[in-house]
């Protein structure tokens, strides 16, 4: 079982560190989007926004529920029906708005760097809240039936689904819709907006910020190297679902499944990596904001 201890203490260890750093980056990522007024009225940045805090959300509930679980051997989901549904829940439902978002700033991108000022005219911000808002509302009523089907086994006592139909449903959900469809999408945007930008575009003239373009193929990057092991691995997964697995093999799938959904926590943690444009932005806020706090308490010092 050496196999089986060792990856409860990789996903322990990684665990822990993805949440700090996850929570410290995406922080930073709502502070420079949501502040800085030039890249409030950039379409791309707004997804950025919304991405940042989705997945400050997925990985603030989801690594704790790991963490605890694992490393202190308290288990809620199992205890509680209500924390049950509300994992599982936010297990579906941000996974699959961080990946849309992602989706829509490197087609947006791909709109923003076009050579045809009919597809520039589409990359607007009041378009990037419109099509936001839909997709917040389509993907949190997708989730609802996790709270219809998702339940205490009254024989094994844990949290598990009891509709079979729907449990087919999610191994094609998280293979295809998690997986496949946004790789596919990212890999084909971000190629098209490298193209536009190495063939004729010139950045500076048509006002586009190179440092969102480069978050944007960095998402294509990450998507690739994390997401999609994932998603293969499950493939597998579904193909080998009907074959007897002595437990040799089912300890060395549980390791393999640790550190794939690590590396898939890893999109979340780092999809919006802070070029250093961004963090003198911060600083430059953080000076700002230091600067009008002395001068509050000089004043209060003097009356």
């Amino acid at each position: 079982m050496t196999l089986f201890y060792d990856a409860q203490q990789f996903t322990f260890f990684t665990g822990y560190l993805f949440l700090i750093t996850g929570i410290i980056g995406n922080g930073i990522n709502i502070l420079v989007f949501s502040r800085v007024r030039t890249y409030r009225t950039n379409p791309s940045t707004f997804y950025f926004l919304v991405g940042s805090i989705v997945n400050t959300l997925f990985i603030m509930i989801n690594l704790t529920f790991r963490i605890l679980n694992v490393g202190y051997n308290i288990d809620l989901i199992d205890k509680s029906n209500a924390w049950c549904k509300v994992r599982q829940y936010f297990l579906l439902v941000p996974a699959v708005v961080s990946t849309t978002i992602s989706c829509l700033a490197t087609i947006d991108q791909y709109l923003a760097t076009s050579s045809s000022v009919d597809l520039r005219r589409h990359s607007q911000i009041k378009w990037a809240h419109r099509i936001t808002v839909i997709m917040l509302i389509f993907w949190c009523a997708h989730g609802i039936p996790v709270f219809l089907f998702y339940d205490l086994s009254p024989v094994t006592k844990t949290c598990t689904n009891m509709n079979a139909a729907y449990d087919i449903y999610r191994l094609v959900y998280l293979i295809g819709i998690i997986c496949i469809i946004p790789v596919s999408i990212m890999i084909l945007f971000g190629c098209l907006t490298y193209r536009n930008v190495q063939q004729r575009l010139k950045c500076i003239e048509l006002h586009i910020d190179q440092q969102i373009i480069k978050m944007t193929l960095i998402h294509v990057i990450l998507v690739i190297v994390s997401l999609l092991p994932y998603g293969i691995f499950n493939i597998y997964i579904l193909i080998t679902s009907s074959v007897v697995k002595d437990v040799d093999r089912q300890v060395k799938e549980y390791l393999a499944t640790s550190i794939l959904s690590m590396m898939a926590y890893m999109y979340y943690v780092v999809c919006n990596l802070i070029p250093m444009h961004f963090i003198h932005c911060v600083f430059h806020f953080l000076g700002e904001l230091f600067h009008i706090s002395g001068i509050i308490e000089a004043l209060s010092s003097t009356g």
